[in-house]
């Protein structure tokens, strides 16, 4: 890999990982729409409740290694067995994950369609595999290879359902088959192009990964739950009906995310540089242009949401419009989370972060308690974007604090969009 990244190259990154994105929401919008005018509320909800399990099983099995990954990678003599053993250890901890999960959703919680339950879990251990080996790609600057895995994904899952919906035959079953086959798509896309000279399993450095790695899981597992714990509690204090609501408004908002994910992905090989204050100087840049886009981007959605919500989706999801209004500070918030975790883990304080996403998720649940069963889906989005400032707020005030950032310094200037268009100077990378 090139051992510079130069203003031009990351420009170039970040506007091909804006598109691979925008494709992707796209797509699954139109699809998003088609699904909840056939199914309607309830049969959107359902699929959400086995997704969202499925996703939850995948963050299960990852273990954080991930972050095992960021953590290493400043030493190249690792970077072919951080490869390896995150494609062995995500395929091992992903089938062990699919099995636990459906042992305890089976025992625990009351899903509509348990074997379509099933199905979804069949994927879960080429998707974790898939993250780690995201990870790699995206440490070694193949934000073009991450990029296909995305769009790869969105074809995967939406194609057939846009044949399907042309043909009159989409249902619940068909739309979970098409999402279990999208999560297994990047893997096979990430193996081939990572390719098997960029890998090797080194036992020892396995075993370091999972200690430190199971020290930052909880804080993940935490921050996941956090995500998506409200779709379950709507399910089970509210309706299905209420589900799907909710979730209609979270995915129009989510294009607002689209700009800063793409800046957050492509900087990460600079925030792993050895030099601390490089790192910090990135971060700090990039999380005042992360607020001001998406700022800009969630407010210009919850504008013409009234209007949009329901023309696209139908008169059934007019009460999604609420929801996605009281949501979008806390999308906000979400655009600054990974940013600065990815400087925070530098500092190796594992039990600090995991103390902040279990306050975060504690605070979450204690909201959707108290608010769902009076407003539904407006509730659980209020007490979203409650639980998502808060975690924002602290661990941003940690950042500062540990790197002696003023708080004014994260504000968004007027030149952080001039800047982030202008070739900044060559930043060296790791090898």
């Amino acid at each position: 890999m090139p051992g510079v990244l130069n203003g031009s190259t990351t420009l170039k990154r970040t506007v091909q990982t804006m598109a691979s994105h925008l494709v992707r929401l796209t797509l699954a919008a139109l699809t998003g729409i088609l699904i909840a005018r056939t199914l309607q509320p309830e049969g959107r909800g359902v699929y959400a409740m086995i997704a969202t399990t499925g996703g939850i099983a995948i963050v299960l099995g990852g273990l954080s290694i991930g972050r095992s990954q960021i953590a290493l990678w400043p030493d190249p003599a690792r970077h072919r067995a951080l490869t390896g053993n995150g494609l062995l250890l995500g395929l091992l901890l992903g089938v062990a994950s699919a099995l636990v999960t459906l042992a305890a959703v089976t025992a625990l919680v009351p899903v509509p369609a348990p074997h379509l339950l099933v199905v979804a879990l069949l994927a879960v251990p080429f998707g974790v595999a898939a993250v780690n080996l995201n990870g790699i790609a995206l440490l070694r600057s193949r934000s073009d290879l991450a990029n296909r895995g995305v769009v790869a994904t969105a074809l995967v899952l939406n194609l057939p359902i846009l044949v399907l919906s042309a043909a009159g035959k989409l249902t619940v079953a068909a739309v979970i088959v098409c999402w279990t086959l999208a999560i297994t798509a990047p893997f096979w896309l990430l193996l081939a192009g990572l390719g098997p000279r960029a890998m090797r399993v080194e036992a020892a450095l396995a075993r370091r990964q999972l200690a430190l790695s199971c020290r930052y899981h909880p804080g993940l597992v935490a921050f996941h739950l956090l995500l998506s714990a409200d779709v379950f509690l709507l399910g089970a204090l509210a309706s299905p009906a209420e589900v799907g609501l909710y979730t209609v408004g979270t995915a129009f908002l989510t294009f607002s995310r689209v700009p800063a994910d793409a800046v957050t992905q492509v900087v990460l090989p600079r925030q792993t540089v050895v030099d601390g204050a490089g790192a910090r100087d990135v971060t700090v840049r990039v999380l005042r242009l992360n607020l001001a886009l998406s700022a800009l981007f969630s407010g210009a959605l919850a504008a013409v949401s009234p209007v949009l919500v329901p023309l696209l989706y139908g008169a059934a999801f007019t009460g999604s419009v609420t929801p996605l209004l009281l949501l979008a500070p806390g999308m906000v918030a979400l655009s600054l989370l990974r940013p600065v975790e990815q400087y925070l883990i530098r500092l190796e304080r594992p039990a600090t972060m995991t103390v902040i996403a279990a306050g975060a998720l504690t605070l979450d649940l204690a909201l959707n308690a108290v608010l769902i069963p009076r407003w539904g889906a407006a509730g659980a989005a209020l007490a979203a974007s409650v639980s998502y400032t808060a975690m924002a707020v602290t661990e941003i005030a940690w950042f500062a604090t540990r790197t002696s950032t003023p708080l004014r310094a994260l504000l968004p200037r007027p030149s952080d969009l001039k800047a982030a268009l202008r070739p900044p100077a060559p930043i060296t990378a790791p090898p």
